[in-house]
C-alpha cells in the first residue's frame, strides 16, 4: 500500500531539505518546469485530485478558471489554507510539522500552473511548531534557489510567505480567509466575482487546502495514471483519515481513497474501548451528518458518503459511543458554531444561538416536546441557500441527523426532565 504523503514522516521529527531531496523531493517540480502551465493543469485534472479541505472541488478544474497569458491581471496569488479549525481535524498539522517541503514544492508547482507570483501559507495561530518548521523550510528553499527569482533556471519567479492567522472557523470559507489576509474582518464576500478572477487585493487568486497541495508533487513526479492507480475509488490518490472519540487507538492513517468506514474504525482505530458500544459518527468533522451502524460498509469517498446522506468533509471521524449524551454533544457543537459565526447574516447570527439555547434547555431538563419541532424547523431555516455562506448549513448537519437517528434520546431528556446520561 503506497503512502506518498506520510511515508517519510517520523513521529516528533521534521524532514529537512536534505531529507526531503534524498526521498525524491523537488523532482516533481523539475518535471513541472519542463511543461507549460496548461499542461501541468491537465496532468492534475487527469489525476482526479479533489480538494481535501471539505468541499471536494476538482483541483485542476479550479486552477483552469484563473486567467492565463500576457493580458492576465498581475500579480496573481496562491494561498494555502492551514487554518484547520474544523473540530476533530488535525491531519494538516501532521503534514506541516513532519514534511514542510512537501507543501512548499506543491505550492511552487501549483503557482507555476496558474502563473502566480506570490503565495501565502495561512496558518492557524495555535500551530506553533508548524510555524517554526515552515519558517525554517522557507529559508532552506530560498537558499537553494527553489523560491524567489528564476527558480532552478526556469525563468519562473515565486515568493512565498508565512501568515499566522487570528484563528477563526469562518476562514474555512475562502473569501473570508482572503478578507482576513487583507487585514479586514473575516466576513465572506458576495460571489460572483469568484476568487479565481478577483480574489486577494482584487487579483486572480486560488485557495487550496494543505493536504490538497501536498498531493501535487507526487502527481507530477509519478504521473496521473499512477495517482489514479493508488486509489480504490473513481477519484484519485490516497486520503489521510482520522478517528477521535472513545476508541482504542485514535489517530491518523493515510489509506487509499475509498476504504470502508469499518476498516478505518475497527482495523486502524481498534474499535470501541472495552465496555462501550458504537452508536454513530460524524464522518468528516463537526459539520457533517451523523452516520450509524448500517453505514459501516460504505466507501469513504466523496460519492459513497454522500449517497449515505452525509459528506466526506475532511475525512476525520468523530465517534459517538453509547455512554455519551448525544444531546450534550450536539449542544457543544452548536455552541462552537454560534461562537464562530461572523454575524454577517441574520439566519446564522441569530439562528445558531437560538438553536444552542434550545438544546441547553433540553439537556438541563427544561425542554418541551414542541422544542423538537422548533429544532426541525431551524434545520430548514438555516439550510443551504438561506444564509450567506456554508457555516450555518454545516452547523445544521449534525443536528438534523441526530434528530433523525437519535430522536428517542431527545424525547427521553424531555420526559424525564434531566439528562439520563448524568449520574
Amino acid at each position: 500500500m503506497e503512502r506518498p504523503l506520510t511515508q517519510h514522516i517520523r513521529p516528533g521529527e521534521t524532514n529537512s531539505l536534505a531529507d526531503y531531496q534524498k526521498n525524491g523531493g523537488y523532482e516533481g517540480l523539475k518535471a513541472a518546469l519542463k511543461m507549460t502551465p496548461k499542461e501541468v493543469q491537465e496532468v492534475v485534472k487527469k489525476a482526479g485530485l479533489r480538494g481535501r479541505g471539505g468541499a471536494g472541488f476538482p483541483t485542476g478544474l479550479k486552477w483552469s478558471f484563473v486567467p492565463i497569458g500576457d493580458d492576465a491581471p498581475r500579480p496573481k496569488y496562491l494561498i494555502a489554507n492551514g487554518d484547520e479549525m474544523e473540530p476533530g481535524t488535525f491531519k494538516d498539522r501532521l503534514l506541516l510539522e513532519g514534511d514542510p517541503h512537501q507543501l512548499i514544492e506543491g505550492m511552487i508547482i501549483s503557482a507555476y500552473a496558474i502563473q502566480a507570483e506570490i503565495g501565502y501559507i495561512f496558518l492557524r495561530w495555535a500551530y506553533k511548531k508548524a510555524a517554526q518548521t515552515i519558517s525554517k523550510a522557507l529559508a532552506e528553499a530560498y537558499e537553494a534557489g527553489l523560491l524567489g527569482k528564476n527558480i532552478l533556471g526556469s525563468g519562473f519567479d515565486f515568493d512565498l510567505y508565512l501568515h499566522t492567522s487570528a484563528g477563526r472557523y469562518i476562514c474555512g470559507e475562502e473569501t473570508a480567509l482572503i478578507n482576513s489576509l487583507e487585514g479586514k474582518r473575516a466576513n465572506p464576500r458576495a460571489k460572483p466575482p469568484f476568487p479565481q478572477t478577483s480574489g486577494l487585493f482584487g487579483k486572480p487568486s486560488i485557495v487550496n487546502n494543505i493536504e490538497t497541495l501536498c498531493n501535487v508533487p507526487h502527481i507530477l513526479r509519478n504521473g496521473s495514471d499512477w495517482y489514479k492507480s493508488i486509489s480504490i475509488s473513481e477519484d484519485g490518490g490516497t486520503k489521510i483519515y482520522g478517528v477521535s472519540g472513545k476508541v482504542k487507538n485514535p489517530g491518523l492513517w493515510e489509506l487509499p481513497l475509498g476504504v470502508t468506514m469499518r476498516e478505518v474504525l475497527e482495523e486502524k482505530a481498534g474499535g470501541m474501548r472495552d465496555g462501550l458500544k458504537f452508536k454513530g459518527l460524524l464522518p468528516g468533522g463537526a459539520s457533517t451528518d451523523f452516520l450509524v451502524e448500517e453505514h459501516l460498509e460504505i466507501k469513504l469517498d466523496y460519492k459513497g458518503v454522500e449517497q449515505a446522506g452525509s459528506r466526506l468533509g475532511t475525512g476525520t471521524m468523530i465517534v459517538l459511543d453509547d455512554q455519551t449524551c448525544v444531546v450534550g454533544m450536539v449542544h457543544n457543537l452548536e455552541q462552537f458554531f454560534a461562537q464562530e459565526s461572523c454575524g454577517w447574516c441574520t439566519p446564522c447570527r441569530d439562528g445558531l444561538p437560538w438553536t444552542r439555547n434550545i438544546l441547553w434547555a433540553i439537556e438541563n431538563g427544561q425542554g418541551k416536546m414542541e422544542d423538537l419541532e422548533l429544532l426541525e424547523s431551524l434545520t430548514q431555516t438555516l439550510s443551504p441557500g438561506n444564509s450567506f455562506c456554508a457555516l450555518a448549513p454545516g452547523a445544521m448537519e449534525p443536528l438534523q441527523s441526530a434528530l433523525k437517528y437519535f430522536r428517542e434520546d431527545f424525547e427521553r431528556h424531555i420526559k424525564e426532565k434531566r439528562c439520563p446520561w448524568r449520574s
